[in-house]
């Protein structure tokens, strides 16, 4: 096994040199990755492992182009054939149980060929990257496409690392040392101290927490407990863990980036993220935690003609102002049938429906619509509550609970729903042949 590093021996040859002796002295073994795009003037005397040409190769295939070539190509096309060339090999390399980690020291364009690979790497694999443009401003939303997905650790250089001086062997020491103790601290974890008890996932965010909180007191002995920050990015890396089988059960206290996206929300995701456990066979419990609300914010909006403050006339609804920042509308009956409707959709292409369970808290979705909040309005709740009963499949358990959501009667009935749905899990294992 070895530790990938990856960089353009014609940019950044000497720092990567660096590198491989530094993690080399260190007692481990070490694979150079050269993804060189023909930009750089300098010619190297280190020898990768893997060449800038076998790289070109792999990305070329998915291409069908049959003759690898660099020079000529533009550079953005060159930049992502190597991209797709550096994850086919990582992937490889991972596959076949060669890969203890991965170190890559970059500029913007190196930055975005390495994440493109680390991003198929799974979680807990050391990821490190040294680059002098993760900080940029204009690359802020790009970038995060990457680092709110996966566990990336990333060491901003300050400075570009092309050539050699102090500064850039000491960020290359530096980063040596980082990813060879990552290395050798996973190696030393035993499955069992890596994860003593099966994992569930919870959602959840701030107007939730409390219900949150009481369901880890009642499920903490039985379960390791990871909560997900149910805000977009959250969730989105939420079904890259569920997709890698990270949890062994789902239960979705917060899915409203979903009804975010139906309704045009700050938080919102995309039509998938109630396909979050669709296809796994895990318990998943379905509750409406913030389809009380649509994220709004800042309140300035409201006095710009903004389009969606205008087109959901959301300055006649009731408003929770915590900060000029953050502004939350109440949603309203109309807008819960269609997002009771759209949830039953979702929920009726789960392909193991005994293992889905639906709760519903009459007493308000979140702490600002149970009776005296800044949001209460019953009539709407029940209207989501109406809408998703009649779509619901009939095979879907659906339970109505006379508690809010952050009560801890509804934490109960959580943990309830979810032995439930594990005692399918254990019937069908108890018929499974063999």
């Amino acid at each position: 096994m070895s530790i990938a590093i990856v960089g353009m021996l014609d940019e950044r040859g000497k720092a990567l040199a660096v590198i491989k002796n530094q993690i080399e002295e260190n007692g481990l073994k070490t694979c150079l990755i050269d993804v060189s795009i023909e930009t750089g003037a300098t010619i190297s005397s280190l020898r990768a492992d893997v060449s800038a040409r076998e790289i070109a190769e792999l990305g070329q295939r998915s291409d069908k182009v049959t003759k690898p070539s660099i020079a000529g190509t533009g550079h953005n096309t060159v930049a992502s054939l190597m991209a797709e060339g550096l994850k086919r090999k990582v992937s490889a390399l991972h596959a076949s149980g060669e890969l203890e980690g991965i170190i890559a020291i970059a500029g913007m364009t190196g930055t975005l060929m390495t994440l493109k690979a680390m991003r198929v790497l799974p979680f807990g694999l050391p990821k490190l990257l040294l680059s002098s443009t993760a900080a940029l401003p204009a690359y802020t939303a790009q970038l995060a496409e990457y680092f709110a997905l996966k566990d990336v650790t990333v060491m901003h250089t300050v400075i570009d690392t092309v050539g050699m001086n102090h500064l850039v062997r000491t960020l290359a020491i530096n980063g040596a040392n980082a990813i060879s103790g990552m290395v050798k601290s996973r190696a030393l974890q035993s499955p069992t101290e890596v994860q003593k008890k099966p994992s569930l996932a919870i959602t959840e965010f701030g107007f939730c927490d409390k219900g949150a909180h009481y369901v880890r007191q009642i499920l903490n002995r039985d379960y390791e407990i990871v909560s997900i920050h149910a805000t977009g990015f959250g969730d989105r890396a939420a079904i890259d863990l569920v997709s890698q089988g990270c949890f062994h059960a789902f239960i979705d206290l917060v899915p409203a980036t979903f009804s975010e996206y139906i309704l045009g929300g700050n938080r919102a995701l995309g039509p998938d993220r109630l396909d979050i456990a669709m296809d796994q066979k895990i318990p998943y419990i379905f509750c409406p935690g913030g389809f009380d609300m649509i994220s709004c914010g800042p309140i300035e909006r409201r006095d710009t003609n903004d389009h969606l403050w205008v087109s959901r006339r959301l300055s006649e609804r009731k408003l929770h102002v915590k900060d000029s920042l953050r502004v939350e509308a109440r949603t309203s009956v109309e807008e819960m049938k269609q997002l009771g409707a759209a949830v039953a959709l979702k929920l009726n292409q789960y392909k193991n429906k005994e293992l889905v369970k639906v709760l519903i808290p009459r007493k308000g979705f979140s702490s600002l619509s149970i009776e005296g909040g800044h949001l209460f309005d019953p009539d709407a709740d029940k209207a989501f509550a109406r809408a998703l009963r009649y779509g619901l499949d009939p095979h879907i358990d659906m339970a109505d609970v006379d508690a809010d959501i952050n009560d801890p009667e509804f934490a109960q009935a959580i943990a309830a729903a979810l032995q439930r749905a594990i005692a399918h899990v254990d019937a069908d294992i108890e018929r499974s042949p063999g």
